[in-house]
């Protein structure tokens, strides 16, 4: 039996996952709220920050959206048809000038409050974590390279000072739906006392550095669990504290793998600084004081 057919019968077919669409993320406090507003369609409500555009601003996002460079498909991925539902955005662009204002862009039900009227086109950002600091570009899942995807979708109304945290990506994979499936621990829920554990890419995360952070997790709490000694528990202020954060609260009916990024750390209480390098040093010393306290009370091996 292979891993994915192992881990289907263990977690169930619908919580994995062999595709990775992963739209953009961008900062809230990045978003231009002169421009765009907070609301659900039909005024059902506020849960997307909405960014309108009229037909001249629309023409020229499009033009730009099917010119932009994407990212050359690795060789295990060339054969990998897209699915309806998580095609490019600017896959689905291609098939007509309109075909976007039909689908993610449809502004039908939302009047921007600042003119009165419904925009020719809207793109909604939804609310990506627990605490609101993060809203991913709903329907952008992208092949676009990363320089071209902030150049275009800076174009966006109420996005042109975007501060990204993400960038789209497509391409092939496999992950689990880690708030439906892990505990904070990495382990397996559906096998209760159990001693299995998930590590790396598996678990939900983007990127090298994640994928070993996830390792390690999982590996000093198997190695805790044979000891009969409490779960490794990483602060949150911490990035592997944090990426584990949302890997267990995030959306489970919209989860993407996850990068560590300012935007899934806590805020900094009471601070909004602007400078991001300022930001990264006040954030790493806050990280490193709390894992200091947090290894006085464990034996590591």
């Amino acid at each position: 039996m292979s891993l994915a057919e192992s881990l289907k019968s263990a977690i169930g077919e619908n919580y994995l996952s062999f595709y990775d669409a992963v739209a953009p993320i961008v900062t809230a406090e990045s978003i231009d709220d002169n421009i765009a507003w907070k609301a659900g369609r039909y005024g059902r409500g506020n849960d997307y920050f909405n960014c309108p555009m009229n037909m001249e601003q629309y023409t020229a996002f499009y033009d730009a959206l099917i010119s932009a460079e994407k990212v050359v498909p690795h060789d295990f991925e060339k054969d990998c048809a897209f699915f309806e539902g998580c095609m490019p955005v600017e896959q689905i662009a291609k098939r007509g000038f309109d075909t976007l204002r039909f689908g993610a862009l449809k502004p039908v039900g939302l009047t921007d409050p600042k003119t009165g009227f419904e925009p020719h086109a809207v793109v909604q950002l939804r609310q990506d974590n627990i605490e609101g600091t993060m809203f991913n570009l709903v329907g952008f899942q992208t092949s676009l390279r990363w320089g071209e995807q902030e150049k275009v979708f800076k174009m966006i109304p109420g996005l042109q000072n975007a501060e990204f945290v993400r960038f789209g990506v497509m391409h092939k994979n496999i992950y689990v739906n880690a708030p439906v499936v892990l505990d904070s621990a990495l382990r397996l829920k559906s096998f209760k006392g159990s001693n299995i554990f998930l590590a790396g890419q598996l678990t939900g995360v983007e990127g090298y550095m994640e994928s070993t952070a996830m390792g390690l997790v999982a590996a000093l709490n198997m190695y805790y669990s044979l000891k009969n000694i409490p779960d490794l528990v990483f602060p949150r202020e911490s990035a592997i504290g944090s990426l584990l954060n949302y890997l267990k609260n995030a959306d489970v009916n919209h989860f993407q793998p996850m990068n560590v990024n300012l935007g899934i750390f806590p805020p900094l209480e009471g601070k909004k600084i602007k400078s991001k390098t300022e930001r990264c040093k006040i954030i790493a010393e806050r990280a490193i004081e709390k894992i200091s306290e947090m290894k006085k009370g464990y034996d590591f091996i």
